[in-house]
C-alpha cells in the first residue's frame, strides 16, 4: 500500500511508514485550512512540537518526515519551505 521504501539498491533496509508523506500533509494542511492559517509562516518546531498542534496528530512527528509531507505539499504548491535565520520554517498557500 505504499507504506514501505527501500533505503537502498540492494533492497536490504527498509523505513515502514505508519503514513505517507503524502497523508502526513494532507493532515496538515487541513489543520491549517480548519485554523484559517493559511498565508501564515511556521518553523518546523512550532508545526511538531508546538502549543498550537499538541492536540493533532502530526505533533511529535519526526523532523524527517515533516520534511517529506511538506515537499508533497510544495509540489501541489499548498506550501513553500523557506530558510530562516534559526532554521528551516514553511509558508502555507
Amino acid at each position: 500500500s505504499g507504506n514501505l521504501e527501500w533505503l537502498d539498491k540492494n533492497k536490504t533496509s527498509f523505513l515502514i511508514m505508519w503514513r505517507r508523506p503524502e497523508e502526513w500533509g494532507k493532515l496538515i494542511y487541513q489543520w491549517v485550512s480548519k485554523n484559517g492559517l493559511t498565508n501564515s509562516v511556521f518553523t518546523l518546531y512550532e508545526l511538531i512540537s508546538g502549543d498550537d498542534t499538541a492536540n493533532e496528530e502530526f505533533h511529535g512527528l519526526d523532523e524527517a518526515m515533516l520534511l517529506r509531507a511538506l515537499q508533497a505539499l510544495q509540489q501541489e504548491h499548498k506550501a513553500e519551505i523557506i530558510t530562516l535565520d534559526d532554521g528551516r520554517g514553511v509558508k502555507f498557500f
